[in-house]
């Protein structure tokens, strides 16, 4: 499964780049590393053997999505193992279709997911948005997997996992409050952090920063820029 990899599917990937010792994008930096610049990568596909358990899962994952007219192996767009973590990255029009694959198919059984993250790419062209879902298989002595979505930033749409999944309803919830990946079947997709009018998605590298005091249950945090001074 996913063993015929190229050089350029196993080099890793450029996300961004940062620039002096923290990264800042305006005003001085006081470090002393003004010239230093450091590329964001994501590791590449990895090749078989995986190691661990990780061969057997991708082999009965394999099997389950030809099985009944699934969508094949064609649905994972490639493996990463990566600091003893396996990763799969899923086309997002198959997402369902694996999540139900993994938790049903006796010999993977990973019945629980552990919530969605959201991460923001802005370097990243046509694959900005990703969402992160960590599987656990209790029946198989705590085996864990992770599912890894991209959409653009033009068309941030993914396929909700509750009907797969119902805990992660919230989890879902707050991955749109934060960073506006829409969740395309979701039952009641709505903000569970920000105010329901609140504009933007506070969690994405594009938000400006400061300027905007922010009232949460009665109380007011003043922004970021006002809280402290230096001089």
């Amino acid at each position: 499964m996913w063993q015929h990899l190229t050089e350029e599917d196993r080099a890793p990937v450029q996300v961004g780049e940062r620039r002096g010792m923290f990264g800042p994008a305006s005003g001085q930096d006081t470090s002393g590393y003004g010239g230093l610049v450091t590329p964001t990568l994501l590791p590449g596909a990895t090749p078989r053997p995986y190691g661990s358990y990780f061969d057997e899962v991708a082999d009965a994952l394999a099997q389950a999505l030809v099985a009944d007219g699934g969508p094949g192996s064609d649905a994972i767009e490639k493996v990463v193992v990566d600091r003893g973590e396996l990763t799969l990255f899923v086309r997002r029009e198959d997402l369902l279709a694996v999540a139900r694959a993994l938790r049903d198919t006796p010999s993977l059984r990973f019945e629980m997911c552990m919530g969605v993250s959201g991460v923001h790419y802005p370097g990243e062209e046509g694959r900005e948005l990703h969402a992160v879902y960590p599987l656990l298989s209790i029946t198989h002595g705590s085996r864990r997997v992770r599912l890894e979505v991209v959409a653009p930033d033009a068309d941030p749409h993914i396929p909700s996992v509750v009907s797969v999944y119902p805990g992660n309803d919230w989890h879902e919830r707050e991955t749109w409050d934060m960073f506006g990946i829409v969740f395309d079947g979701h039952p009641a997709l709505t903000r569970i952090l920000m105010p329901d009018d609140w504009p933007g998605h506070p969690q994405r590298k594009d938000y400006p920063l400061g300027g905007i005091p922010v009232e949460y249950k009665g109380g007011v945090v003043p922004p970021p820029d006002e809280r402290r001074a230096y001089s």
